[in-house]
């Protein structure tokens, strides 16, 4: 019988904190063995591909131990901390005669490491759900104790033999498999439910799935001559520990890393530049800066650009799409969800500004404000960074002139803005120093024909040139 210190200890595990997350970084743990901790106290600090988040503890209690040291990487559903609840709500005694009764058969909860894991931070399945038990009626005791023999009898039976009637009724368990590793075993066409698993508490490998599919492509076998010996194995390439450092590809910078080559050899890139005085939205940013309706908000180039831009998807709807292969449609956004590349510490992300087609020109520059802060403090949420459709990334901060971006996965286009000089420029016939800027535009040419295309970048020219077109355009 467990013991009620063994009671009173629960396990928490690493949520899944974005969409489909397999696993995540232990960057600082706020807590040590022997704390207290309450119900949303935050107890770690973790980073997954896509952001770094707080996770907080779900339940009150005394911290036993930390399963995991700082710099440890966690898959989702590993328990990283033990905490005792003894004297708390969550470790009271369960009623035993007190449970109301009820007519059918309870539904069965999902065995430790196999049922659901909590996607929110804090939420989902409690540890003791799968303690409590309705008080049972006579017929369901019948209905059950019915089901356990007939399942005896399969277990012992011949090989092969049919399951009986009520067997038969049972639902079969999903097979346990980490998302890659679906993806993979549908990719190769293997069904998951034949495939024996080897990783830990019954969790479904990639090996498992190769494995599974070896024997289907297997050839027949064929009589050779004898191979010749086999030469050593090459030696690892030498390590100067002293000139040089190693850096794990992990975290935002793997992915980022995996999405830029997914894109780079999905999307067929196409990229157009033009060159543009932009002495006139110079002159109106420092104007907006004293306007009172901009007080307290950050004020510059990027924000007229960025209006620029939305003012040029207004006029030329159809860039705003994405491509849908699997239903080989090309799907018309009707809104814009602006992304704006953000260089951090753990690498390049790119957090959007929701529906910034429908903001006015402070609300823009309140998100664009509370957007870069955000990354800077390395706060992004991951939902942040999740449903973009065109982006713009500022190269010009770092005095570079222009450059050919890649698109963000799953957008149609990608806008590039160059660093703003002191230029000579042909001006009303004589040349004068004026303020003048390289945009660059890159495009999904599935999506976007060069005349669409030109299009688009034109008028983002036309607006920083005639900043006057924000209000003859919209």
């Amino acid at each position: 019988m467990t013991t009620m210190t063994e009671a009173s200890v629960r396990e928490f595990r690493m949520p899944d904190v974005g969409e489909g997350l397999t696993e995540a970084e232990i960057l600082k743990w706020f807590v040590q063995p022997g704390d207290t901790v309450t119900d949303g106290q935050v107890v770690c600090e973790v980073e997954t591909a896509k952001a770094a988040v707080e996770l907080p503890i779900p339940y009150d209690g005394v911290v036993r131990g930390l399963h995991f040291p700082e710099g440890t990487t966690v898959d989702v559903g590993t328990a990283i901390i033990a905490v005792d609840v003894s004297g708390s709500a969550a470790a009271e005694p369960e009623p035993e005669e007190t449970a109301p009764e009820v007519p059918d058969a309870p539904r069965e909860a999902a065995p430790e490491g196999s049922g659901r894991q909590p996607v929110l931070v804090g939420y989902g399945v409690a540890a003791s759900s799968t303690k409590r038990r309705p008080r049972k009626g006579p017929e369901v005791e019948v209905a059950q104790a019915s089901t356990a023999i007939q399942s005896e009898l399969n277990g012992h039976g011949p090989a092969g033999a049919p399951a009986a009637p009520l067997a038969e009724t049972a639902e079969k368990p999903r097979p346990l498999a980490k998302p890659p590793v679906r993806k993979l075993a549908k990719d190769l066409g293997v069904d998951l439910a034949t495939v024996i698993p080897s990783g830990p508490d019954g969790v479904i490998t990639r090996e498992d799935v190769h494995a599974a599919l070896a024997p289907a492509q297997a050839p027949q076998p064929v009589v050779e001559a004898p191979a010749a010996p086999v030469p050593a194995a090459a030696p690892a390439p030498a390590y100067d520990a002293a000139r040089e450092t190693r850096i794990p590809i992990k975290g935002v910078r793997k992915a980022t890393a995996q999405a830029m080559i997914g894109s780079a050899f999905t999307a067929p890139h196409v990229t157009e530049f033009v060159t543009v005085d932009v002495t006139r939205t110079m002159k109106l940013v420092e104007e907006l800066k004293q306007d009172k309706e901009f007080a307290g908000l950050r004020v510059n180039p990027l924000l007229l650009i960025a209006k620029a831009l939305l003012v040029a998807i207004r006029r030329n709807p159809d860039v705003n799409a994405s491509w849908d292969e699997a239903a080989q449609e090309i799907v018309v956004k009707h809104y814009v969800n602006l992304g704006i590349a953000a260089a951090t510490p753990r690498g390049l992300i790119v957090p959007n500004i929701k529906d910034a087609h429908a903001q006015t020109l402070p609300q823009l520059a309140g998100s664009l404000g509370e957007l870069v802060s955000t990354a800077r403090e390395g706060k992004t949420s991951p939902g942040a960074m999740q449903g973009g459709t065109v982006t713009i990334t500022n190269v010009g901060v770092f005095g570079v002139d222009t450059g050919t971006p890649i698109l963000n996965p799953g957008e149609s286009a990608i806008l590039a803005v160059g660093a703003i000089k002191l230029q000579p420029w042909v001006h009303k016939g004589k040349v004068k120093p004026r303020q003048v800027t390289t945009l660059a535009l890159s495009f999904d040419h599935r999506l976007v024909d060069g005349e669409l295309g030109s299009k688009v970048l034109a008028d983002v020219a036309a607006v920083l040139e005639q900043p006057k077109r924000l209000m003859t355009w919209s």
